[in-house]
């Protein structure tokens, strides 16, 4: 008899009667994506999607943190410093799964407990059923690493209310469940200590029934209470307008607000400002990923990329040296670079995988 332990699958896949569960399962790192792990959910909802006998799928975490901490960017900073291609081929099946998770013909339940972080949010947020619970902290803290808010964060982010979702892009600030469902990136409110009964409900009831059973009235969104200012300090196309409006706000969340946002790539601010404007002038979210997918490409072969993931998460000094330092360096040139086709290597989703609601109305200036 071998003595060697069990590996589990990264992904668990499982039918319980008429649902498909499936459990990221990689608790030691709040279960952060990988490629292969990005594979398997593809593969368990492709099953699914056509099976008679599946008429749910419910999304969980493993182990009590929560859902998911994000893509495996120490893998993602290893291309980045070695010039690897691993992270675009990661992220073009990711933003796929992304798109098909949107579109999914049967009701996709996303179970967003505990932590719910950048590629988190891409397997939830775009759900037909989102639930939050009291535990929950949901984030997109790409610029703090020299990135974008990606898998569709920037469609999500530009269609919340007001400026809220500039304000939590460019801090990259964290939500509460009241938050998450006051920006639409989620619709219930359950007791984390419910979930469980929720899924066994799931077996015998429909997605409506068992959700009307557990589900309780969300707690006040605090970000919700700041729009009197936000919405008009964000409301600039400009960072450097951004940050002096900021300056001149009385309010102590907008001084935090803005020192948060001067810890933050410059680069990173500047795109992240210019592709959420794009994205509310966007119909569809395969714009919005195509789109997220041209930056990524380009960020990953730039410097702040993998220097804000050296300082987080590598050395952990948490004193990135971004290049440029300042907003006001940051070339015009080098950002439309940024947003140029990237020709045969462009992201191709079916144009009729999903359908989003419409635009949001054009702001003055430029994008």
């Amino acid at each position: 008899m071998s003595d060697q332990p069990t590996i589990e699958p990264s992904v668990l896949a499982e039918q319980r009667g008429p649902l498909g569960l499936l459990t990221l399962n990689r608790p030691r790192s709040i279960n952060a994506l990988t490629h292969e792990m990005v594979g398997l959910l593809q593969a368990a909802l492709d099953d699914w999607a056509t099976d008679p006998d599946v008429t749910a799928v419910v999304v969980k975490g493993a182990g009590a943190r929560g859902l998911c901490a994000g893509g495996d960017i120490v893998s993602i900073y290893q291309d980045a410093v070695s010039g690897g291609h691993g992270a675009v081929d990661f992220w073009r099946d990711e933003y796929r799964l992304n798109a098909f998770i949107a579109s999914y013909p049967k009701p996709y339940v996303a179970l967003m407990d505990g932590i719910v972080l950048g590629g988190g949010v891409g397997v939830s947020a775009h759900a037909s059923h989102r639930v939050v619970t009291d535990k929950t902290r949901v984030g997109m803290p790409e610029t703090g690493i020299g990135f974008v808010p990606d898998v569709g964060g920037t469609w999500l982010l530009s269609r919340a209310p007001g400026e809220l979702g500039t304000l939590v892009a460019l801090t990259a600030g964290h939500m509460t469940a009241g938050d998450a469902i006051e920006l639409g990136l989620a619709d219930h409110f359950v007791d984390s200590a419910d979930l469980e009964t929720l899924v066994d409900l799931l077996v015998d009831h429909s997605v409506e029934e068992a959700l009307t059973k557990v589900t309780r009235p969300a707690p006040p969104s605090k970000l919700a209470e700041q729009r009197t200012w936000a919405d008009v300090a964000f409301a600039h196309n400009t960072v450097a307008e951004i940050l002096d409006a900021l300056n001149r706000r009385p309010e102590p969340e907008a001084a935090e607000a803005l020192a948060a946002i001067r810890s933050k790539s410059p680069t990173s601010l500047v795109v992240t400002l210019r592709a959420l404007r794009a994205a509310r002038r966007m119909t569809r979210l395969e714009e919005a990923l195509a789109q997220e997918f041209r930056l990524a490409v380009r960020l990953l072969r730039g410097h702040d990329m993998a220097e804000g993931i050296r300082a987080q998460v590598i050395d952990k000094d948490r004193n990135p040296r971004w290049e440029p330092p300042q907003v006001a360096d940051v070339d015009p040139v080098e950002v439309d670079a940024h947003f140029a086709s990237l020709g045969d290597a462009e992201l191709e989703l079916d144009p009729t995988s999903s359908v989003g609601p419409a635009a949001a109305p054009e702001q003055e200036g430029t994008a």
